[in-house]
């Protein structure tokens, strides 16, 4: 074991949360803060690339490459679960969607955490805060923070018209998802800068690692487990890879202010764990001695399972038609060589809707990411004949989880049982989704194009049977959170508390997308740094 080496704050996960943290909490130049992350740095090509995440999921050199539980309520599968490996962590692989959710979810997180600064109209200055969107600077936009927001570069006549298909069943146009209400059609604003991937390392560590000697970061480190003293975590025991450090193999660092989790919503509730702090028939199974029993730490799993539907098209391209063949590849090469355009630009998902699955809903409630494009799954070839992709996602599944260690070696992988479509309501809410989805397809915009429906297939009909296509096609759009929910002083399930605290014991905050009592109604990225803004106020002006 190396000697302890002492600072005031220790990060734990160099992610969405930890870079932003790291960036404020090192400012003041008396603060000595150690960023530790088990990825390494950005150093390879396709994690700037937009279109790369295709090279960046599924591989152990940027993605923890966890997989589920089979799950009862998607007919039995498993499916592969992704989550960011590396300085950047999610947002190196993420969708590069910007996306704040509504206004409507924080507000209910003030009500559960007893807190009014978790609403709305008390967050929004801290989105805007890192935000530097094209947009200009307004009351909902920020100008000249690190966090860059831009239009995308590119379009679809496909997409083009599968949005005038949505006007005609119902749904309008909007032209910014992100005032606190989302409903509506429109292209997704994406993080990126001059159509390369913006992503947290870049935005928060880039520009200050070198400058601040305060600031350590040490990258191919893992914790292992967290040290306490009574009831006060003092620090965190540390496995680093690094072949140039002086803290290669197993050491520990201490902290004399906090120990900060930002692992995320599968990692954090998993050190947690592994410490001693979780369900106690859990920690006593795996022979771990409890320094405080908290029920809440890995349940509460929450996710937006997404429903990809794909239909056959006539007499328009795609991105299939022009993928296929040498010709149409050096063409996009190229125009992403000299223009920085094109489908090598691509967010995953281009055009956006948000929809209401059913009159009972006040506020949208489904997420619809549309690609001119299909492929039988991730990873595979995309299909030979021209198609389009629309995924359907519960954006507030009722459906809950659990993230749970099954030995107590922190190399071990934890179970992530998703528990998808487990609560009618969200069956309901599927079918109709499945319902909706075809709806729009038969509107006259998309008449001359043919759609011909390939996955699910128009076989399916009844509720019970669009229910089983669901847990068919059905797959994770990554989101998710909610595993160290944040709750009041009354609620047992709770694992932290308004100022992100952890219950029973001291010097330890987690702040990241676990801490969501509810997924927010859209992607998570955005909701992320926000939380780690607040929790970066909190922690330099307490109250």
């Amino acid at each position: 074991m190396n000697p302890i080496q002492q600072y005031d704050y220790i990060i734990v996960g160099g992610g969405t949360a930890g870079c932003l943290l790291a960036n404020r909490l090192s400012a003041n130049p008396a603060h000595r803060v150690l960023l530790i992350e088990a990825g390494g740095r950005d150093n390879w090509i396709w994690i700037h690339v937009p279109v790369g995440y295709l090279y960046c999921i599924a591989n152990p050199r940027t993605d923890w490459m966890y997989r589920t539980t089979k799950d009862a309520g998607l007919n039995g599968r498993d499916i592969h679960y992704a989550r960011g490996l590396g300085l950047g962590g999610c947002s190196l692989i993420n969708g590069m969607i910007y996306m704040r959710g509504q206004a409507r979810d924080y507000d209910e997180w003030a009500a559960l955490s007893g807190d009014d600064s978790w609403q709305w109209q008390n967050v929004l200055p801290l989105f805007k805060h890192h935000e530097d969107s094209y947009r200009g600077a307004s009351q909902f936009h920020g100008v000249g923070g690190e966090w860059r927001i831009e239009q995308q570069r590119l379009s679809w006549k496909i997409l083009d018209r599968f949005r005038e298909a949505a006007r005609e069943a119902g749904i309008p146009f909007t032209d910014d998802f992100n005032r606190g209400d989302n409903e509506g059609s429109g292209k997704f604003d994406v993080t990126q800068r001059a159509g390369v991937r913006w992503h947290s390392g870049k935005a928060f560590l880039r520009d200050i690692e070198k400058q601040r000697d305060n600031l350590t970061i040490i990258p191919h480190s893992q914790a292992t487990r967290l040290l306490f003293e009574g009831k006060r975590c003092t620090g965190v025991e540390i496995f680093s890879q690094q072949s140039r450090s002086s803290q290669r193999g197993l050491w520990q660092a201490s902290a004399r202010r906090e120990v900060i989790l930002c692992s995320g919503a599968i990692g954090s509730p998993q050190l947690l764990q592994l410490s001693g702090i979780g369900p106690a028939e859990l920690l006593q199974q795996h022979n771990i001695p409890i320094v405080h029993a908290l029920s809440g730490v890995g349940a509460n799993l929450q996710d937006h399972l997404q429903l990809r539907t794909i239909y056959k098209v006539k007499n328009i391209p795609t991105l299939n038609t022009r993928a296929n063949n040498l010709f149409g590849k050096a063409l996009m090469g190229l125009e992403y060589l000299f223009k920085r355009s094109g489908p090598l630009a691509m967010a995953p998902s281009q055009l956006g809707i948000f929809a209401r699955s059913s009159p009972q809903f006040d506020s949208a409630n489904l997420e619809y990411h549309v690609q001119p494009l299909s492929l039988e799954k991730f990873g595979d070839p995309l299909h030979r004949f021209p198609a389009f992709t629309a995924s359907v996602a519960n954006l507030r599944p009722t459906s809950r989880g659990t993230v749970r260690i099954v030995d107590n070696n922190w190399r071990t992988a934890p179970e992530i049982h998703c528990a998808y479509l487990s609560i009618l309501e969200d069956r309901n809410v599927a079918a109709d989704s499945l319902r909706l989805t075809r709806r729009i397809a038969s509107m006259a915009p998309l008449r001359p194009f043919a759609p011909e429906e390939y996955l699910p297939g128009s076989g399916y009909q009844s509720d019970a049977e669009l229910a089983h296509a669901a847990g068919q096609i059905g797959t994770t759009i990554f989101h998710p959170a909610g595993t160290c929910k944040m709750g009041r002083a009354d609620d047992d399930s709770a694992v932290v508390d308004a100022q992100l605290r952890v219950r029973g014991v001291e010097s330890l905050r987690v702040v990241d997308a676990s801490i969501m009592p509810t997924i927010t109604s859209g992607n998570t990225n955005a909701p992320t740094l926000m939380i780690a803004e607040k929790a970066a106020a909190m922690i330099l002006h307490p109250r």
